[in-house]
């Protein structure tokens, strides 16, 4: 199957961000690498088989399209929805927030 390219919504760009200096600020370089590498594996998997993310959030959001996938070994979600050219990545998401909120404001706040 070939690859779809990811395009990485400004706010999935910022929720990567703070995850990364959420490590860093605990001086856990190792484990903010080990972040980088788990979504660089989920993004090449997400890329090559799209429809294998969890549709679990596209009903209760009114997202028909909407699917996740975790990171391995990381308590994080990637939202994205699969385009015909390219796959859409819109959060990265902890999975101890409250998601729903998360994806609608992008504040978290209802």
């Amino acid at each position: 199957m070939k690859s779809k390219a990811l395009i990485q919504r400004t706010l999935a760009r910022g929720d990567v961000d703070q995850a990364i200096t959420h490590y860093l600020d605990q001086d856990a370089e190792a484990a903010a690498l080990g972040f980088v590498d788990a979504l660089e594996s989920a993004y090449a998997h997400i890329s090559k088989h799209p429809a294998t993310g969890s549709p679990r959030y596209a009903h209760e959001l009114g997202i028909p399209d909407l699917r996740s996938w975790p990171l391995s070994k990381y308590p994080y979600l990637v939202f994205y929805v699969e385009q015909p050219e390219h796959i859409d990545v819109w959060r990265v998401l902890h999975m101890k927030r409250d998601i729903p909120a998360w994806m609608i404001d992008g504040t978290g706040e209802k």
